[in-house]
């Protein structure tokens, strides 16, 4: 392709609302426009780029023998009431109504429209496993979208789904998606991680996430480096504190701590470290009526070390807590301690409360909390001695680094990463809510297992800049490059041994398969190699009428500091080379 023939539409400075790096160098590079806030149209630069994510997803998807389907993208909502999540799911999902005021969603994800499929096609064990995935736009009403193509409110994302017979076939197909997910990852060329995560609203009980490793990253990643261990933080496993809990050495103190109100101040002002202090986390969980109002709320203490914070997915996993919580209003925490915020603690109640307590906090000894009393916190607490055993221990903490690792085979570390993929195994979750059964060898009706597992598909470049660039622009890997090679003829339009040269090379990469471009724009050398280099393009060949006399071209990969010059007859064959084709 010929560069005239194409839109570039590079910019000199990104628009001030581009937050991170990716967001910035997208639009600089004219591969997005911002149409509003979280929609975005790609452009051809970029689609190109998206187009070689979905081929290389596809590639591999078919590979795995999942067979590809087109679901709506506005779906009506008796399927999703069927499941509970029209009512359920927050403002995220986007509800709308047609011209007969009849409800519909814009979909975010398809679970319940593939299990209609599934309920009306798959009916005998005979036609099982079947995966059945789509590359589809999806919808989101993200409530404060940012940072481009990585939290936007409409993008494209592939969605699969498998059906199985029973659990131990779920769970081979589980394998099959998390192997084709490997391999996808693998060739796009990026550092990942897969790392055991929660199901979160999706619901099942097996699941990893795929997290392209970036410092700019939303989520933080926990693994060893002495094992193969690794999670997302909502995920890793605190261990409980080895050893008993030591024996009480101080006595019980009220201690004046004026205008201390957290646990790093108390510590500084007591000069003790802060692993001895314990915050206070005040939750409530509420009973309602058929109308939906409060008829009962119960009140919660959670206790962590003060130098630890609370994993909000443990804690709605605290039996009591997981039928949904949030946190007590300040009326309701003067009503059950007596004081507002700041100086809470497990003593000298007003009303009885739940505790929980985290479990390194279980095992402490001799610790500080507040007094619930302003400018009051309370030195020397021991459990059993000043106060009851908590009503429930438990794992409620974020790892912190260093921590052991859950394997015992070594210690913590975090990185930053951003998720591109998720695959989930949900059990009947869905189909049960559907009656999607089957019939199994007997004539008896059987629920299907099932499975789904999604890709970011326009999130991925996103990921894939921030993990690849400098000062000057994108760096692509050679899959996700929107063109592979750009040739850059110096004066084609004054030399016809230059302009013979540079499309002899190009029609001769065009016909081995590659991706190639030529720049016939007729740009000033400076301004060419500019827009390649914020374009990202990984591989140049800079060709000149002075080169042609020495008999010589000029290569450079986008990471090389300098260009290695390379004999014009050879350079189709050092090209193959590097480009293995």
């Amino acid at each position: 392709m010929k560069a005239s023939q194409f839109l570039i539409s590079t910019l000199k400075e990104a628009p001030a609302d581009a937050e991170v790096m990716s967001h910035r160098l997208m639009m600089r590079a004219g591969m997005i426009k911002k149409l509003g806030a979280g929609i975005y149209t790609y452009m051809p630069m970029g689609l190109r780029v998206i187009r070689k994510v979905e081929g290389i997803v596809r590639e591999e998807m078919n590979r795995a023998g999942a067979i590809e389907c087109t679901m709506p993208v506005v779906q009506p909502a008796e399927l999703w009431q069927e499941t509970g999540r029209f009512a359920k799911m927050g403002p995220e999902l986007l509800r709308i109504k047609d011209r007969h005021d009849r409800d519909f969603v814009v979909q975010p994800t398809s679970e319940e429209v593939v299990t209609d499929i599934a309920r009306q096609e798959l009916r005998s064990y005979k036609q099982l496993p079947k995966n059945l995935y789509q590359i589809q736009t999806k919808f989101r009403d993200e409530r404060r979208p940012r940072f481009g193509l990585m939290r936007g409110r409409e993008f494209i994302m592939k969605d699969a789904y498998s059906f199985d017979r029973d659990h131990a076939a779920a769970q081979i197909s589980y394998q099959v998606m998390a192997e084709a997910y490997r391999r996808i990852f693998d060739r796009f060329g990026l550092r990942y991680r897969a790392v055991a995560a929660d199901s979160g609203a999706i619901g099942g009980d097996l699941s990893e996430e795929f997290q392209v490793i970036a410092a700019t990253g939303e989520d933080a990643i926990v693994y060893c480096a002495d094992s193969q261990y690794a999670a997302n933080l909502e995920k890793a496993e605190a261990l409980a504190p080895a050893g008993p809990r030591p024996a009480p050495a101080q006595a019980l103190v009220r201690t004046p701590t004026p205008g201390k109100s957290t646990c790093a101040d108390v510590a500084q002002l007591l000069n003790l470290p802060l692993t001895s202090t314990v915050k206070s986390l005040v939750l409530a969980t509420d009973q309602t009526n058929e109308a939906g109002e409060i008829v009962k709320s119960q009140i919660w203490l959670l206790l962590l070390r003060g130098d630890h914070d609370m994993n909000e997915v443990k804690a709605g996993k605290v039996p009591g807590l997981d039928v949904g919580f949030r946190f007590a209003t300040v009326p309701e925490i003067v009503d059950h301690f007596g004081t507002p915020p700041g100086y809470l603690g497990p003593i000298g109640l007003k009303k009885p409360v739940k505790v929980v307590a985290d479990r390194e906090v279980a095992v402490m000894a001799d610790w500080v909390c507040g007094g619930n009393e302003a400018d009051v916190h309370i030195t020397g607490v021991n459990w059993g001695r000043d106060l009851p055993e908590p009503d429930l221990v438990a794992d409620i903490r974020n790892v912190v680094e260093g921590d052991p690792s859950p394997d015992g085979k070594g210690r913590l570390s975090i990185e930053r990463g951003i998720e591109v993929g998720h695959v989930f195994y949900l059990g009947t979750k869905y189909s049960r809510a559907m009656n999607a059964t089957f019939l199994d060898e007997t004539g008896k009706p059987q629920f299907m297992e099932m499975g789904c597992y999604g890709i970011g598909i326009t999130r991925l470049p996103a990921a894939a800049i921030e993990q690849n660039h400098d000062e000057r622009g994108i760096i692509w890997p050679d899959a996700l490059a929107p063109f592979t090679v750009v040739v850059c003829p110096i004066g084609m339009d004054r030399s016809a041994e230059v302009k013979a040269a540079a499309e002899k090379l190009h029609d001769e990469l065009a016909a081995l398969g590659v991706d190639v471009l030529l720049d016939d724009r007729g740009e000033r050398p400076g301004a060419m190699f500019a827009d390649w280099e914020l374009i990202g393009v990984p591989h140049r060949v800079v060709i000149s009428d002075r080169g042609l006399k020495e008999g010589q071209l000029e290569y450079q990969h986008r990471r090389d500091a300098s260009a290695t010059k390379v004999a014009s007859a050879e350079v189709l064959a050092f090209l193959r080379e590097r480009l293995k084709v």
